[in-house]
């Protein structure tokens, strides 16, 4: 009978094993860097063209009705996602881009990986130009907005609504 000590059953793996790299499933997600300089970009734009028409016309979008956080600006809120969709409105339906993703090379698809409809692209940034009727419900729906981007599948408020997600192109 063989010795037990020398039984190769017990003798650790001899194989030459290099690790493998996990094979991606799906689309790649953007990183949080990503997503908030793009969002920077995008608004650093806006604001851009905002400043020029405060400039150039005798309409000041940067004047509020009030100070009163319940009054309604619906004229703010209308300029605001007219001077969005100016922008990023060829982008967004034909690559699921902003200026700011495009700069920043990621793209809003579905969490197939399949492009966004027209129709979800507008509840998206919709339900943002909605809350912004009443600027306390814009400020509370920001923030929660913002925050949900630390969860571990990285969509926000706006995503969840519209069933997307931003990912790397």
């Amino acid at each position: 009978m063989d010795n037990p000590q020398h039984d190769a059953r017990y003798a650790p793996p001899q194989a030459d094993v290099e690790d493998v790299p996990a094979i991606a499933e799906g689309p790649q997600l953007a990183s949080r860097a990503q997503r908030f300089f793009a969002i920077f970009l995008d608004t650093v734009f806006q604001v851009l063209v905002l400043s020029a028409v405060s400039i150039l016309t005798p309409y000041n979008p940067f004047k509020t009705q009030g100070n009163d956080l319940w009054a309604p600006d619906p004229a703010g809120a209308i300029t605001g996602a007219l001077t969005f969709f100016l922008l990023n409105g060829y982008l967004l339906a034909t690559r699921g881009q902003t200026l700011g993703k495009a700069l920043l090379k990621i793209r809003i698809v579905r969490p197939s990986g399949e492009p966004a409809s027209g129709a979800r692209l507008a509840l998206r940034y919709g339900a943002g130009f909605a809350s912004g009727l009443l600027a306390v419900v814009l400020w509370v729906y920001s923030l929660i907005d913002c925050l949900m981007v630390f969860r571990k599948s990285r969509r926000c408020l706006h995503d969840e609504i519209a069933d997307t997600i931003v990912v790397k192109t």
